[in-house]
């Protein structure tokens, strides 16, 4: 099967007068016709201009064609891999994909908005303000589809639902080591320096404890 669009076939150039090119058309089998009108031209011209048209028409079908082919080609290459994906890659994404899906419904993300109703902000662009505390480091945020969701367990209820302090001092300790996702991970996984405990449920309660084992956390990446 043809990976072209459209193949042009052309079967035949006709040259004469207007009445015998009526006839002759009619006894063509083709569905479509190109034609060019002219006036005071020779039989021998009409025939010679015939010929170039033929030769110009099979010329640029043909460029066409390749041209469409090459452009085919150069896009197949780009969707396809260079190599086989290994298997130990293909596992690889695997898992990282049913890791984020388990952390995106994990009950625990907000959007901007939401973070900013329950906090009560009331200005003209209220869900401006968590994107503040991103910036200043209070909270971080996970970026998916185009939107930032923002976890509710760095939010105090005690505080209108502002940054947990512990929450920035955690930050600071993975700064430029952890992304959103890396950051969600961590604080959702049970950590053996916290006694199988997670360091996202312990924030209220022990924060001190939370900070060091990410302190704990970022020496090991460092020593290997």
């Amino acid at each position: 099967m043809s990976l072209i669009a459209e193949h042009l076939d052309i079967r035949s150039t006709l040259t004469g007068d207007l009445k015998t090119l009526s006839a002759e058309l009619r006894a063509e089998k083709a569905e479509h016709a190109v034609v060019i009108t002219v006036d005071h031209a020779s039989r021998e011209t009409l025939a010679a201009l015939g010929k170039s048209l033929d030769a110009a028409a099979r010329l640029i079908t043909d460029t066409m064609l390749k041209t469409q082919q090459a452009t085919i080609e150069q896009i197949i290459m780009l969707l396809v891999p260079k190599v086989p994906i290994r298997p130990a890659v293909f596992k690889e994404a695997q898992m990282l994909a049913h890791a984020k899906k388990a952390v995106l419904e994990s009950g625990d993300w907000l959007s901007a908005g939401d973070v900013a109703n329950l906090a009560g902000f009331t200005s003209k662009n209220p869900s401006s303000q968590p994107n503040k505390w991103k910036q200043e480091g209070r909270i971080f945020a996970l970026r998916h589809n185009g939107s930032d969701y923002f976890p509710i367990y760095a939010l105090d209820p005690e505080t209108g639902y502002r940054p947990r302090p512990a929450m920035a001092d955690v930050l600071n300790v993975f700064d430029g080591r952890k992304d959103g996702w890396g950051l969600a991970y961590w604080l959702a996984s049970v950590n053996s320096y916290l006694g199988g405990k997670r360091p996202q449920d312990l924030l209220d309660d022990a924060p001190a404890r939370v900070v060091a084992a990410a302190e704990d956390e970022v020496a090991g990446i460092t020593h290997g």
